[in-house]
């Protein structure tokens, strides 16, 4: 009964242990021998399906074709539920904790948006394929409970994807209808008086109808005073399929947030810089209660059609429309006109207080639909050609209001802050009304040459316009873009690979003399070597030179800390080594190592806010216990090197500290029962995740301890 459930699912969902080989990632499995993965699999009470499936799935959002990692000339890192849940991850950013390559929450623990930097640089975020996230701070942030898995590809992707970042992309599968029935309930309670329930049920409703609900209600304070995290959601699906060739998967969601922003921008001086008064609280929250907030309401509709002509025509269709709304209300303290002295009195305490609060309304229609024909030119040359269009539009529509006030930071007194009437401080005005369109054509040919090189060819043009209606920055830009690459097994288990890859990114809005952005475009020249040295573990060693042009920087000419110009070129280059394995006794591994010199052209500093070293180590252990039970337990060790940041109060820049972080997680299973326990930051440790020269700070993770009650069938 519950083998098909499991499709698309980590093991943990219903039989409350991890795939043994998911750990080692998609990658692993897909080039193994399918004997022992199923052997590997099989031990540790897992089917076989779950991560062929998924690792399946990947491919055809990824690269939207069936190519197996081990044939992309390009590092793509499958990050499945079960490892991320036991992780601890809370959020999109934290999924993308154990990463090479990446960043994850850059700036702190923010509950209004997932920020990931990718290779020194701010990655695109995609659901089901389809770019979800158009603006800042006009909708609310997506629940990892409602993914089946997430991938990340390194470096440009614009050739398939169209106008996007160039470090690279995250993409977020959907949970989807399984033809047998199984789920979970579960309850959770933890840190900062966390309290949830989490429901995961799919089944059959007809022979050729599935469904599935999953849903999540919370109750939650977070480590900031004042700010909540309470969040409803529901997220029903449907699966008609008529027969093995055809499927038509109905995807909806609704969510609610009630929340504020954890991050405080708090001082550089009196947190990272010394104060007379000692270092500001983590937990301080400076805004007013009951008015300050982050609460918004979210609809969903996704349709995604499979069809299967032949073995060798395959029709895929998608389409999504996005309904967003959003409450915006902070203060933020006045650390910009004079980042080294912010203070307004002689002691240190009092310093001005910004009002700002916005109403927003985001609306999103994509769509993405693609022919893929495989056919051979010669008895050992096979082709699989993709050829597709997509299109995507949204609309942002902002009003906002702005006060100034001021406080003592060191007592805050909240009750002599105005709350505005409940509502926007007065005059308020329209502040943004942007609508953003794009229209692509991609064709990419991957060819297979003697079942042991690989060789990818893409090329796309795009369309993209944004018309700004209060007159602020439009463009109205298109762009080609290519994509090339080849990989080849030189003996057993070594694949070498080289690739080249461009993206281009138009940029609403203006520079600080008033001429409008230029989109930005680079390029990447990556090489590396993808090594398998049993079938249940793979190690990726890569180095890349990413060059981008028109970077939009901080302008240090100019007294506002938010006016920027565009620098020219920046460059972008390191080596990534990833290495996942799954080794005798049950013990899953994920090692990382990643060097990154991100730097403007002619100035010789590393991108603000860019660590050049990061690196992790996450282990998990299972065992069988007496009377059927079942035990795991791991932990892992997260490095984040320092970061700098260069501004006119601080031409020497502002050093943020490396910070080294343990996590783990101890489960213990009974039957359908199991109680888990997870700890991020386990030993607390006090860290500010970026301090920049511009004047604020931003705090890091406080420690977050939680344990889960779930029941499983």
């Amino acid at each position: 009964m519950r083998l098909a459930s499991c499709l698309l699912l980590s093991c943990a969902a219903f039989n409350g242990a991890p795939a043994l080989a998911a750990a080692a990632s998609d990658e692993v499995v897909a080039a193994g021998d399918a004997a022992a993965a199923a052997a590997a699999e099989s031990e540790a009470g897992a089917p076989d399906e779950i991560v062929v499936t998924g690792e399946r799935d990947a491919r055809r959002v990824l690269s939207k074709s069936d190519t197996p990692p081990l044939e992309t000339p390009q590092p793509i890192t499958v990050v499945t539920d079960d490892v991320f849940l036991a992780q601890g991850a809370v959020s999109v950013s934290d999924t993308l904790n154990y990463v090479a390559g990446a960043t994850a929450n850059p700036y702190g623990p923010d509950s209004r948006v997932d920020g990931v930097k990718v290779r020194g640089l701010d990655a695109l975020q995609f659901r089901d394929g389809m770019r979800d996230v158009f603006s800042y701070y006009a909708s609310i942030r997506a629940d990892p409970y409602t993914f089946s898995q997430v991938e990340l590809v390194r470096g440009p992707a614009s050739a398939l994807f169209g106008a996007g970042a160039l470090g690279g992309l995250f993409n977020l599968s959907s949970k989807l209808p399984q033809f047998e029935a199984g789920g979970e309930i579960a309850l959770r309670y933890g840190s900062f008086d966390r309290k949830e329930v989490l429901a995961d049920l799919t089944g059959p409703i007809t022979d050729e109808l599935a469904g599935r609900i999953v849903a999540r209600v919370r109750d939650s304070g977070t480590q900031t005073d004042h700010v909540a995290d309470d969040r409803v959601l529901i997220a029903p699906s449907l699966t008609f399929a008529p027969s093995s060739d055809t499927s038509l998967t109905l995807l909806g969601l609704y969510q609610e947030d009630d929340g504020g922003s954890t991050a405080q921008f708090l001082p550089l001086v009196g947190t990272l810089l010394p104060n007379p008064n000692g270092k500001l609280d983590r937990d301080l929250f400076i805004g007013k209660p009951g008015w300050d907030r982050y609460d918004g309401r979210l609809l969903q509709g996704t349709a995604i059609l499979d069809h299967r002509f032949s073995d060798q025509v395959r029709l895929s269709l998608k389409a999504r429309y996005i309904d967003s709304d959003l409450d915006y209300f902070t203060h933020y303290p006045d650390s910009y006109s004079n980042p080294a002295a912010p203070y307004l009195d002689a002691d240190q305490r009092i310093i001005g207080l910004y009002a700002d609060a916005n109403r927003a309304r985001m609306e999103i229609f994509s769509t993405d639909n693609n022919l893929r024909v495989t056919f051979d030119t010669g008895a050992q040359i096979e082709h699989a050609l993709l050829a597709g269009v997509d299109y995507s539009w949204n609309h942002v529509r902002k009003v906002a209001g702005f006060g100034y006030e001021s406080i003592d930071i060191y007592d805050p007194d909240y009750a002599s802050l105005s709350d505005y009437g409940g509502g926007l401080p007065e005059p308020s005005a329209p502040s943004e009304d942007i609508r953003q369109t794009q229209l692509g054509f991609y064709l990419q040919d991957q060819i297979r040459i003697a079942d042991r090189v690989s060789v990818t060819l893409g090329v796309r043009h795009d369309q993209a316009e944004a018309k700004d209606a209060l007159g602020g920055g439009s463009y109205d830009e298109s762009a080609t873009t290519f994509r090339a690459g080849v990989i080849g097994e030189i003996v057993a288990g070594v694949s070498p690979f080289v690739s080249y890859t461009e993206s281009f990114e138009p940029i609403a809005g203006a520079a600080s003399d008033g001429s409008p952005f230029k989109p930005k475009s680079g390029r990447q020249y990556e090489a590396g070597i993808k090594f398998q040295p049993a079938p249940n573990a793979l190690v990726t060693v890569t180095a890349f030179h990413i060059k981008e042009s028109n970077t939009p920087i901080d302008d240090a000419g100019t007294p506002d800390p938010f006016d920027q110009i565009q620098a020219g070129s920046l460059t972008s280059k390191g080596f990534e080594i990833e290495g996942r394995a799954t080794l005798p006794g049950d013990l899953q591994l994920i090692a990382n190592v990643s060097r990154n010199d991100a730097k403007l052209k002619d100035t010789g500093r590393q991108l603000e806010n860019v660590p050049k070293t990061n690196a992790s180590l996450w282990a998990l252990k299972q065992a069988t216990l007496a009377s059927g039970m079942t035990l795991r337990i791991g932990g892992g060790v997260r490095y984040v090197g320092a970061n700098r940041s260069f501004g006119a109060a601080f031409p020497d820049g502002i050093r943020t500290p490396s910070y080294t972080l343990v996590d783990a997680v101890a489960e213990i299973g009974w039957k359908q029962w199991s109680l888990g326990i997870n700890a991020v930051n386990l030993f607390d440790k006090r860290f500010y995740s970026a301090c920049l020269a511009r004047g604020d700070c931003f705090q890091g993770q406080a420690r977050n301890v939680f344990g889960t009650l779930s029941y499983r069938f």
